[in-house]
């Protein structure tokens, strides 16, 4: 498998300034700072591409998207896929499945798992999966595993820097952050901020604004 080290953003990066991107000016007061501008996760997107590329050459793979917070990422990256097979002489065929999870209150993950939708992973048998998530990667890949998939890699955008951290779960990391409650690029806060491309620190005025 090709090296894939995440790059690592330290615990006292701040972000941006909110005055040199645009965002929803509705959540002006809702969010601090953008934390990862939406070109420099684009960027880093197309790098993953290349290494499943290079590491699934010879083989189809079943994407299995973890909703909500994961399908921008997961279009994203397919679409680089393809991009870059349409540009190369080899093609790595791609078809995406979806299945949504639900372990967070606000901005506390709880204990409880919640599969939503498809939990009849059997398309899954025999198959090549790469997929996202988060804090919960070890239950769903252990319900994954259930189905007899050919091969399991895990793909994430974000992972936190927090002890017992999910990356040696990840095969394919975007980002390693800090332990901050982020939204932005499909993620949310009680369905909140899906909209902003950018992921940006969500405020105290936010939260409050939006808790549940």
């Amino acid at each position: 498998i090709s090296c894939c080290s995440a790059c690592a953003i330290k615990d006292d990066w701040p972000g941006y300034s909110l005055d040199l991107f645009t965002y929803p000016e509705h959540y002006h007061d809702d969010i601090e700072s953008v934390y990862i501008p939406h070109g420099v996760i684009m960027n880093r997107t197309e790098r993953l591409a290349h290494y499943i590329m290079n590491d699934f050459q010879d083989d189809n793979i079943m994407v299995l998207c973890v909703l909500k917070g994961g399908y921008k990422f997961c279009a994203d990256l397919v679409e680089f896929i393809k991009i870059l097979g349409r540009n190369s002489n080899k093609y790595l065929e791609t078809r995406v499945e979806f299945i949504r999870l639900k372990s967070y209150l606000n901005d506390q993950s709880t204990e409880d798992l919640h599969i939503i939708g498809c939990q009849d992973l059997s398309f899954l048998r025999g198959k090549v999966c790469d997929f996202d998530t988060g804090k919960t990667m070890k239950a769903l890949l252990k319900h994954v595993e259930t189905f007899e998939p050919k091969m399991v890699k895990v793909a994430g955008l974000l992972v936190k820097r927090v002890p017992n951290m999910a990356e040696s779960l990840t095969d394919y990391v975007g980002f390693e952050i800090p332990n901050r409650f982020v939204v932005g690029y499909a993620l949310d806060y009680n369905e909140y901020f899906r909209d902003l491309n950018h992921i940006c620190v969500i405020s105290r005025t936010g939260k409050m604004k939006y808790k549940i």
